[in-house]
């Protein structure tokens, strides 16, 4: 077991980062959800589809 270890360190390295990196994405997306702020972090003035996201008649198609 510790030979193949030994002999992978550099992948289980570079695996461990990537699913950090993963993560702490998806943690940063759950936090500014749970604190109603917008996914994209622009204001709704300047964007396109604020009649449609915020619309208070939303159909699902």
């Amino acid at each position: 077991m510790l030979d193949w270890m030994a002999a992978n360190i550099a992948n289980i390295v570079i695996i461990a980062v990537i699913v950090a990196a993963v993560v702490l994405a998806i943690r940063s997306i759950v936090r500014s959800r749970r604190a109603g702020r917008s996914s994209c972090g622009c204001d709704c003035s300047s964007c396109g589809m604020a009649s449609r996201c915020h619309s208070d008649n939303k159909t699902t198609e």
